[in-house]
């Protein structure tokens, strides 16, 4: 073989290698796609970045005869077709008291859709004071096509928040939620918007 063919060789090889490459590369940050809002959530909840509030597994005994204001926040990312939006905006809860709240969804799709919700408060202080018991966050939500659904949290305020110096004053909380689309859908759809985008 002349030497102008193994260098031909030697660099179909090389183009096939990084060509390789960088199907690897796709194929992981497809991958990341799908995790990104499951490994962002537990993050949050591992180390209460972002103003993400607690689990527990009832309200404390004695509640406080002192109320705060709870406002409720809903967006949706642009990929998943659904409405999303608190039953009421705003309520008014005793610290210490179990309280229930209602956000509805409707898939405005001609098929099913999964979605996952992430979520904070603000002023992320009162975080590690926001106790939630059940949440429709805990885990992915599916909808049928058209269908709507009221999703509840059941949370309280712990009353060691008085006790805080940095949160002591603080008479409203937001909590807030993003939907996200999940399951095999969420990867198609990033990469038709990635798409229509060139």
């Amino acid at each position: 073989m002349s030497d102008t063919g193994h260098h031909k060789d030697q660099k179909t090889r090389r183009h096939g290698a990084v060509a390789l490459t960088l199907v690897g590369l796709v194929a992981a940050m497809t991958g990341l796609a799908f995790a990104a809002v499951p490994l962002y959530r537990m993050f949050c909840q591992a180390t209460g970045y972002g103003g993400v509030p607690q689990r527990a597994e009832r309200a404390p005994e004695q509640g406080l005869d002192r109320s705060v204001r709870i406002r409720f926040d809903a967006n949706v990312d642009h990929a998943l077709p659904w409405s999303f939006a608190p039953v009421e905006r705003l309520i008014e809860v005793k610290i210490g008291e179990t309280a229930l709240a209602f956000f509805k969804a409707t898939n405005r799709s001609d098929a099913p859709v999964t979605g996952s919700a992430i979520f904070n408060v603000v002023p992320e202080r009162a975080a590690r004071y926001f106790n939630k018991i059940e949440c429709f966050c805990f885990k992915e939500q599916t909808l049928a096509a058209g269908a709507s659904m009221e999703m509840p949290v059941t949370f309280f305020i712990d009353p060691k928040i008085v006790d805080d110096g940095d949160t002591k004053n603080i008479s409203e909380i937001t909590l807030s939620y993003t939907f996200y689309r999940t399951g095999k859908e969420a990867g198609l759809a990033a990469r038709s918007a990635g798409n229509s985008g060139l």
